[in-house]
């Protein structure tokens, strides 16, 4: 019988693996002569093939067809971002009305929050996480203040409760229901960006609007990564970037959600003339007629050069079959990965994402024994062979084995690396 954690085995899990061709989809960096073993799929994805392609098109309809290229099949640019909602909607679980590529996550989370955090003297709260990934802290502060509201009072951060910065439900509702009465929005990732947690959307909608509050998430780390549900959860919003797990490339367009019972929603909103209604936007009127739906939310035309990575990434999605399948593999590659670390290496690494895989995604959050420097040590050794991870202050290496890219093979070689490292 094979042993579960060996070599051999890892190369019968590549050999089984029925999403094994998707890597040939993408461009893998090299390191000398051969290739990086790359887990940093969670900051920047690597790039499809097919963008390319994408791109030249692109280019090669401006060249020829100049403004003309805004109607001209195929692929004219004044739809062009149409093409890209129901893959979008399918990966995200919502109605494709209800999402839209644009702008960047920063960007878009200040457009919903002119909607959805509307503060008054009673209500002027904002509860997040501890510790939120820095672009979502400032976006609260600064529509805190803009409203006039003291961040001091009015930005209530939720303490990780747990073990390695974790936060419990319970920690989640007690806050909810404590300052209930005074919450305008709770905002909550998907999954916390340094510890690799998966939360339970769902529930959190039903405590904060049980509240009267409204409901958003911050999709970053989830998109692509982990199966959502946003329709049937009844968040009143979300924003993501698609540069991560949908490999759109670097500063790519991002993506907003919002749900259809907003679709025609009188809530305030920034307005521009993308977000007009079709039929009458070239009619140049001065009365602004939100097109329903989260196409309501744009601003201004779509990037198309940007937009054409993004298509390519998802015409890849649909190959894999969607995000069951990407799911079952990157539960068992990154279950694989957690078992030769816990068997193997785990005097040298501790393991901060939790255990269960319902709460988490492909990334494992990693601390190395004797500390900050240790780990700073470990981390540039090895990006220094090629294995390509990331760092997040203050001692967290990120290694996330990405179903599209990332073979079994590859994470067997991490933990031989850091075997190595050990005996260096």
């Amino acid at each position: 019988m094979t042993d579960p954690l060996s070599r051999t085995h890892a190369i019968a899990l590549d050999a089984a693996d029925p999403l094994r061709a998707l890597r040939n989809e993408f461009l893998l960096p090299k390191h000398g002569a051969g290739e990086q073993l790359y887990f940093c799929g969670n900051s920047l994805g690597l790039q499809p093939r097919g963008a390319r392609a994408r791109i030249q098109e692109t280019l090669d309809k401006w060249a020829s067809d100049a403004v003309e290229g805004h109607f001209r099949e195929p692929s004219p640019w004044l739809t062009y971002h149409e093409q890209v909602r129901e893959p979008l909607a399918r990966i995200v679980g919502a109605l494709p009305h209800e999402v839209v590529a644009m702008n960047t996550l920063t960007v878009n989370l200040h457009l919903m929050m002119v909607s959805f955090y509307r503060p008054t003297r009673e209500r002027p709260a904002i509860l997040i996480e501890a510790g939120a990934f820095p672009t979502d802290r400032y976006a609260v502060e600064s529509q805190i203040r803009f409203h006039g509201f003291d961040p001091a009072t009015d930005l209530i951060e939720v303490q990780p409760d747990g073990a390695d910065g974790l936060v419990s439900m319970q920690a989640i509702e007690r806050a909810i229901l404590e300052h209930g009465p005074r919450l305008a929005l709770v905002l909550w990732p998907g999954i916390q960006y340094r510890t690799g947690q998966v939360f339970d959307l769902p529930r959190i909608v039903r405590m904060g609007q049980s509240q009267g509050a409204m409901v958003g998430f911050d999709l970053a780390h989830s998109v692509g990564n982990v199966p959502l549900r946003l329709h049937d959860s009844s968040a009143d919003f979300a924003v993501w970037c698609h540069y991560k797990y949908l490999n759109a490339g670097p500063g790519a367009v991002a993506g907003a959600f919002v749900h259809e019972r907003h679709a025609r929603t009188g809530r305030p909103r920034f307005a521009g003339w993308w977000g007009n209604q079709r039929e009458t936007r070239f009619l140049m009127g001065p009365q602004f007629a939100p097109t329903p739906g989260a196409d309501g939310w744009q601003l201004s035309n779509p990037p198309i050069l940007a937009l054409a990575p993004l298509l390519a990434s998802l015409e890849v999605f649909e190959k894999a079959g969607g995000m069951a399948a990407l799911r079952a593999k990157s539960e068992k590659l990154t279950g694989f990965l957690e078992a030769l670390i816990r068997a193997r290496i785990g005097d040298t690494l501790q393991i901060v994402t939790p255990a269960d895989p319902a709460q988490r995604g492909c990334q494992l959050s990693l601390r190395v024994a004797g500390g900050r420097e240790r780990g700073r040590e470990l981390f540039d050794y090895l990006m220094s062979i090629g294995i390509v991870g990331d760092w997040r202050e203050p001692d967290v290496i990120r290694i996330s084995p990405a179903p599209l890219y990332n073979r079994f093979m590859d994470v067997y070689r991490f933990v031989e690396e850091v075997e190595t490292w050990q005996g260096v």
